[in-house]
């Protein structure tokens, strides 16, 4: 089976990219990298610290030049950080570098799959709901532009949307499967 160079996955926080991530990469025989693991290990802090300290910009600068690396090494499985489409920088790179799977879930599920998570500091507020609806307006149409497939995951196994992921990309094999039939709306 030949599959596409590198698999970016993107998509809001809950969404799963580091679960899946890790089983596509598995099951593909592939190296996973998460960007956000990846910052906090070479700052040997945790994402809210970053926050508290830096500020969101601060968090976004050091995202960015994570992903522009890691973005250039060859036949990976990335699971990027929910706002890492904010940057232009990052969907460039995102983009031209390899095949990008939006993990698309409700914000139902992101509020179950968050709800005791501490280290999501852009949670931290008396109103989750609303920020993950403000989040979601503002991202979902990012996500979207850059993907290549979309894959809902709401209530279903990892096991079975790792299955769907590695089905929607076999036929083209190409780099970029673009064409509409891989795009859900």
């Amino acid at each position: 089976m030949k599959m596409p160079g590198n698999l970016f996955l993107v998509g809001p926080m809950g969404a799963g990219k580091s679960t899946i991530g890790r089983q596509l990469a598995r099951s593909l025989r592939r190296d996973f990298l998460d960007s956000d693991r990846e910052i906090e290990l070479r700052t040997g802090v945790d994402i809210p610290f970053i926050f508290e300290k830096e500020g969101e910009e601060g968090f976004r600068r050091r995202e960015a030049e994570v992903i522009d690396e890691l973005t250039r090494k060859q036949g990976i499985v990335l699971a990027t950080g929910g706002g890492a489409v904010t940057r232009e920088a990052n969907r460039r790179h995102l983009a031209g570098r390899g095949t990008v799977i939006y993990l698309h879930t409700s914000v139902d599920q992101q509020l179950a799959r968050t709800a005791r998570d501490r280290n999501r500091p852009l949670l931290q507020t008396e109103d989750p709901r609303a920020r993950l609806e403000a989040l979601m307006a503002e991202r979902e149409p990012l996500y979207r532009s850059l993907a290549s497939l979309v894959i809902e995951t709401d209530g279903r196994s990892v096991k079975d949307v790792v299955r769907e992921i590695v089905q929607r990309l076999e036929p083209g094999c190409g780099n970029r499967p673009r064409a509409n039939h891989d795009r859900r709306r």
